[in-house]
């Protein structure tokens, strides 16, 4: 699982040109699922970006609050795309992403983790062509990956 995660203003999606999703500050997560990713990983992501320290106190430039804290929301969207690789020629390939069938439950229990968590979670729509904006705070923007051990780091 990779993951691409932004503090946010504010944030939404559109798909076919309508709003489906929309946050207010909080973390915009990007998310792709890979081959051979299970449950748990969902489980541990969902418990680090609820506990990730990426906000900063009242009238402090340090990072010390995380998105539970501040009552910030997180939109999760699936990008399939994080899990291309680029090592070869000039087109990407795709081979590391889960297909669809693993990958679309994996993003909503993800999404169902995080709401377990007491965070208010919108969600892309899985597989659409989407537009996403987002307004990134700071900017401040990480990525974290799994590792075979079912951590995660950069």
């Amino acid at each position: 699982m990779k993951m691409v995660i932004q503090r946010v203003s504010r944030a939404s999606v559109r798909v076919e040109g309508a709003v489906v999703a929309s946050i207010g500050p909080g973390l915009v997560v990007l998310v792709a699922i890979e081959r051979g990713d299970a449950r748990a990983l969902a489980d541990a992501a969902a418990e680090k970006l609820a506990t990730l320290r990426i906000f900063p106190e009242s009238g402090s430039a340090k990072m010390s609050l995380s998105v539970t804290e501040v009552g910030g929301e997180i939109l999760v969207v699936s990008q399939f795309t994080l899990a291309g690789s680029l090592r070869k020629g000039r087109r990407p390939s795709f081979d590391a992403a889960a297909p669809p069938e693993i990958a679309a439950p994996l993003c909503e229990a993800l999404s169902t983790a995080l709401r377990a968590r007491s965070l208010r979670v919108n969600e892309g729509v899985f597989g659409a062509m989407m537009e996403v904006e987002i307004v990134n705070d700071g900017p401040v923007t990480f990525w974290m990956q799994s590792t075979s051990s079912g951590e995660f780091g950069p």
